[in-house]
């Protein structure tokens, strides 16, 4: 065996994963269909196949997979309190969980998938037992031994003789059934938080003096934006757990409503689906108790599996049941499932102060999208719009409710063009996962900021305050921006801020020459937001530009901070550039592009002064140059790449790139400590320790389509 297939088998003992094992004539390549099952892989120890030459664990390390409930994780211990339900498979789950799982229609072995003729069904705790089931009262379970229910022949003249299977009850017309929102822990929350600090609001010059005789058609001021710290992010002082939220978390920051629409289509079968039900664990045990979480699953159709709940704790562990239930099939309508999402959050009663949608897709939408291809392959991209509901972006021109998308493509067979346009449509980001494992540390860091969400609704308001100065233009990637026709003021809609966040935002404006003074006024920059909190509009005060006027030309200064901003805007032009002409079918000139960026950038000021920034970008650009030899690698990661780089850029907000989110990319110049912290936390459950890495190339090759 080779050392990669070592490698492999490593790995995944050392995260509690299954694997398969090749046999010495066998390639590097897992079959698609070998037996395990999802709840296998969801669980933190390893459901073993039949023994083989190949692999063998311990029977101590056996005996441990016999302890945890694969459905809710938690210890399955004699003596816990917890009824124990035992199948006629030989597996064993909390009789909790695994009559909830059967309610959702799901009878067959989370572990085995062995068809089960004895299910768990938890019946009422009024007399008489329902008929063609028997009923135990849980007063009476017995806390040490198994429990099994047996089926009861019916009556056969009852009206119920022919009894249909228990499946989940039809949804509601209306997704009004939101649970309530606890006013009190919101105002506590709020008075936690009436001392919070401020957004900052900087501005710099591209140079600090302009000879006074001179003038400027294209002079570039920085604004630059930075939200204020969350309360939330308090190291632990144990040292051994490493960095954690601390206990004030859920009660200190601005509570969540969340939607996850997430694509359980036949090609999410497997290893797959597993990974995601371990990632949607991950979220779910790390939301809060005034956090809101609502599950949709789609395939062919789409259906809420969960309405939107409080997490507590018993909140918690029924959505660990309705995501364990999930079962892949079928086809890929993300348009269907973005709608019921979107429905979610229309219909619900109460509104906490962050609503977010996160989409996860493999595959790509055959039910809305049927725009003709190109030579590059791509469809046209106008007809993605058709994907996301108009109550999200307004197609009527209305805002809509405002509901960011965050789109995670996974593998190398989804649809970067239609998700990146999703996100970049609602204002949510477009994270490109290529290996499997890494689907938890994507979530991990999306949830990382929206659970550190410290400003609303932000807006930077510039004004000219000398009628000799007009402003040429405003950089600001995909932020809304409004610029008057007569170039004296103009308006960013910034939106949410994460705690820490910054932002940075070019305007271009002329300089006139100056005969009188030593100064020159150029603008007045205010800023207002929202509070989430609070509910408060904030105004900063106004911050005034100006620019000094020497006698004479001297030796040039060049602000730093405005040249790498100027960096980050070029090369996220090459980057369009580049895929431009990659989907017209021209790839050396694609490269070309990205190489000459780099040279270009390798000569600003900023660069040579050692810019981190400026050497994120540089091997970005590089990745994506290798990306791009040759039209398969293209098609299976290098167009995602680019499309989750420029989504990652024009927002100005850390997304998942490509395999790994380890600080080898660009994606950290964006992170947060907040998703810093979610990221480590996240990686420590997976593997025990942040230090240890994860495969950093996806388990398909690029030499053979991913299966199907």
């Amino acid at each position: 065996m080779g050392n990669s297939k070592w490698r492999k088998v490593k790995m995944a003992l050392a995260s509690n994963l299954c694997v398969y094992v090749p046999t010495a004539d066998s390639d590097d390549s897992p079959p698609h269909s070998d037996g395990f099952s999802d709840a296998a892989l969801l669980s933190p120890a390893p459901v073993t196949r039949p023994a083989s030459p190949s692999l063998r664990l311990s029977k101590s390390f056996n005996r441990s997979s016999k302890k945890t409930c694969t459905i809710c994780l938690a210890s399955m211990k004699r003596g816990e309190g917890q009824a124990i339900f035992t199948a006629e498979c030989s597996h064993s789950f909390h009789f909790q969980c695994i009559a909830s799982n059967v309610k959702h229609g799901n009878r067959i072995c989370p572990v085995c998938r062995a068809k089960w003729k004895e299910v768990p069904l938890q019946g009422p705790t009024n007399p008489g037992p329902p008929l063609g089931r028997t009923r135990i009262n849980p007063v009476n379970w017995s806390n040490d031994n198994p429990v099994l229910l047996r089926p009861i022949p019916p009556r056969p003249n009852s009206p119920r003789h022919a009894s249909a299977p228990v499946f989940p009850a039809p949804e509601p017309t209306v997704f009004n059934d939101d649970e309530p929102l606890d006013l009190k822990l919101t105002n506590r929350t709020t008075l936690e938080n009436s001392n919070l600090k401020r957004v900052s609001v900087k501005t710099y010059t591209e140079v600090p003096a302009v000879p006074r005789f001179s003038a400027s058609d294209d002079f570039t001021v920085l604004i630059h934006l930075k939200a204020p710290a969350s309360v939330s992010g308090v190291k632990s002082s144990n040292t051994n757990q490493g960095p954690t939220f601390s206990q004030v978390n859920h009660t200190s920051r601005a509570p969540v409503d969340l939607v996850t629409v997430l694509d359980t289509s036949g090609s999410m079968a497997g290893t797959k689906l597993a990974l995601l039900k371990r990632a949607m664990g991950f979220v779910i045990q790390n939301l809060g108790p005034a956090d809101r979480l609502a599950v949709i699953a789609f395939s062919s159709t789409a259906r809420r599996l969960f309405p939107l709940r409080k997490m507590s704790d018993t909140g918690k562990q029924h959505a660990l049941q309705a995501v364990n239930s999930l079962m892949a099939n079928g086809g890929t309508n993300i348009a269907e499932g973005l709608r019921k999402g979107a429905k979610v959050m229309e219909d619900r009663r109460e509104n906490n102060p962050v609503g977010s949608i996160i989409l996860l897709s493999d595959g790509q939408d055959t039910y809305t999208v049927n725009g003709s291809s190109n030579s590059g392959g791509r469809k046209n991209q106008l007809n993605y719009e058709l994907l996301v509901p108009q109550s999200i972006h307004g197609g009527d021109g209305s805002p809509g409710m405002k509901i960011p998308v965050h789109a995670f493509g996974f593998g190398t067979d989804h649809d970067a063009s239609s998700m990146h346009t999703i996100s970049e449509i609602s204002g949510g980001t477009f994270s490109f996962i290529e290996t499997e494992g890494v689907i938890q540390d994507a979530f991990a860091q999306c949830i990382g900021g929206l659970l550190s969400v410290v400003v609303k609704d932000a807006r930077v308001v510039l004004e000219s305050v000398n009628p000799d100065v007009v402003i040429r233009s405003l950089k600001a990637g995909s932020y809304k921006n409004q610029l008057m026709a007569d170039g004296k003021s103009g308006c960013i809609d910034v939106g949410d801020l994460y705690a820490d966040e910054e932002r940075d935002f070019l305007v271009s404006v002329n300089v006139p020459k100056e005969l009188a003074f030593n100064e020159t006024c150029l603008l007045k920059v205010r800023c207002h937001y929202t509070d989430p909190l609070t509910k408060e509009t904030v105004n900063l005060d106004s911050v005034d530009v100006g620019i000094k006027r020497s006698e004479s030309l001297g030796q040039e200064v060049v602000s730093v901070e405005v040249d790498r901003q100027k960096n980050r805007l070029q090369a996220a032009e090459a980057m369009v550039q580049a895929r431009t002409a990659a989907e017209e079918g021209d790839l050396a000139q694609a490269i070309s592009t990205l190489e000459n960026c780099r040279r270009v950038l390798s000569k600003t000021v900023s660069a040579k002064s050692g810019d981190r920034l400026c050497a994120a970008l540089d091997a970005e650009l590089k990745e994506m140059q290798e990306r791009m030899a040759s039209r398969h690698m293209y098609e299976a990661s290098g167009r995602a790449y680019i499309l989750s780089g420029l989504s990652s850029h024009s927002w100005q907000r850390a997304t998942a790139r490509g395999d790994s989110t380890d600080g080898s990319s660009l994606v950290q110049a964006y992170q947060t400590p907040s998703m810093v912290e979610m990221l480590t936390r996240s990686q420590a459950s997976l593997l025990g320790s942040p230090s240890v890495q994860r495969p950093v190339r996806p388990i398909w090759s690029f030499a053979s389509p991913k299966p199907r």
